[in-house]
């Protein structure tokens, strides 16, 4: 467990407040789960941003009346500090019984109050209900790896020993599988989510990266840090020229978290899957 994790929200009881409370947002440093990969603010081998989105946004009309909306947020990769979970929704539960004048004016204290607990600047929305129903849901692109036939019989902690490539090969492909299952550090709970591998570097053996992601299903661990994992071991096997990784995972608490990390400063799109 992450030792700044012991003392949030996460796992413990919680009266939900519901007035305006940012003091309930929990940072937790990233700085200790980088050491544990062998990288640091400093050294960081990655772009990226965690997109996350709240689908119970709600705040109060001058006049009484609720609104509801759905919230999308953008924390970069960089950031000194992740959000715990479970403070995040107890933050955006505390806008319930809130007034604001307009949604600008909430979309101006998200900002501020997430960047604050974030240690850089968060890119926030606020998008309607019949917006977010009109883009539908996306399939991932690329090849889908889920039905290849393999065995395993490990899934404890993740294992990069059994990736494998084909050195004399250099190909660009985009993979993905919708079987990767991490757990809660804190509460066991188990996360679940479809990842996409993009890269160009030596050819990736199919089947030993869906053992490999199988590997991770009672592994305990934060999304942001299942991934950056996964990035990690492919550039240490393939070292390759461009390497993405996206994960979306199911949402648990009305929040939804979707960490990507690339060698280049990419653009990706904030679309909803099936499960999502």
């Amino acid at each position: 467990m992450h030792p700044a994790a012991e003392h949030s929200p996460l796992g413990k009881s919680s009266e939900y407040i519901a007035t305006y409370t940012p003091s309930l947002l929990f940072p937790i440093p990233r700085a200790a789960k980088w050491a544990e990969l062998g990288v640091s603010a400093q050294t960081l081998p990655w772009q990226g941003v965690d997109f996350w989105n709240c689908f119970e946004l709600s705040w109060l009309l001058p006049s009484g009346k609720p609104v509801v909306a759905i919230g999308e947020f953008a924390i970069p990769a960089d950031s000194p500090n992740i959000i715990e979970s479970k403070s995040f929704k107890l933050y955006l539960n505390s806008l319930n019984q809130t007034v604001f004048e307009s949604a600008a004016a909430v979309h101006a204290c998200l900002v501020k109050d997430l960047s604050d607990a974030a240690g850089k600047p968060v890119a926030v929305q606020i998008r309607s209900l019949a917006e977010v129903e009109g883009q539908g849901v996306v399939a991932l692109p690329g090849v889908c790896i889920d039905d290849l036939d393999v065995s395993i019989s490990n899934y404890e902690q993740p294992q990069p020993e059994l990736l494998r490539c084909d050195s004399s090969r250099i190909v660009e492909e985009q993979l993905h599988s919708h079987l990767l299952k991490s757990n809660c550090p804190v509460t066991g709970q188990p996360d679940w989510g479809s990842v996409t591998v993009h890269y160009r570097g030596a050819a990736l053996d199919h089947s030993s990266l869906l053992t490999y992601l199988i590997s991770f299903r009672q592994h305990a661990d934060f999304h942001e840090q299942c991934v950056e994992r996964i990035y990690l071991d492919l550039k240490r096997l393939l070292n390759p020229e461009f390497l993405t990784v996206y994960a979306r995972y199911v949402r648990r608490g009305g929040l939804d978290i979707n960490p990507y990390r690339s060698t280049d400063v990419v653009t990706l799109p904030n679309l909803r899957l099936v499960r999502q």
